[in-house]
């Protein structure tokens, strides 16, 4: 019984870590202080509703938004190791998809990365569920929202 204990017990903080605030946190101020963007602080408001909302989502792991009144990023893995940082890090992946100059999108989406560094959205709340399907659902909201038509995400002096 004693050699099962440390394994169970890694693997529960493995989990556990996977849904940490400071996870999330942490690769979000990265991503924003990159380009010079205050960072965010997590938000139990916030995170409440990403977690009220990704438990309506274990059922189907549909890639549909809340249409809350929150700024929202949403990502599906389909393997039982996509953690939230998983998510955060495609949302980050489209960096490269923003081009600052013309304020748009070349070559695809990159309406997640822009809402993850969204210099007015100070405050952040995320959650993942399993899905049936061995499906991870992951949402990140942020307050206030961020993605306006028009403005910018950040100021920039490159």
């Amino acid at each position: 019984m004693a050699i099962f204990f440390p394994t169970f017990t890694f693997l529960f903080f493995l989990t556990q870590a996977q849904k940490s605030p400071q996870d999330y946190i942490s690769l979000h101020n990265k991503a924003r202080a990159a380009v010079r963007v205050g960072p965010m602080t997590w938000n139990k408001t916030v995170a409440a509703y990403a977690q009220s909302y990704a438990n309506k989502r274990k059922n189907d792991c549909a890639l549909v938004h809340s249409t809350g009144p929150y700024g929202e990023n949403i990502a599906v893995g389909y393997y039982p190791e996509f953690t939230g940082a998983d998510g955060v890090k495609l949302w980050v992946g489209e960096k490269h998809l923003y081009d600052y100059a013309s304020n748009s999108c070349k070559g695809g989406d990159c309406g997640h990365y822009t809402q993850v560094v969204w210099r007015t959205s100070v405050h952040l709340g995320c959650a993942r569920v399993a899905c049936k399907g061995k499906s991870q659902f992951v949402v990140c909201n942020y307050d206030p929202p961020g993605n306006y038509i028009g403005l910018r995400p950040y100021n920039s002096s490159m």
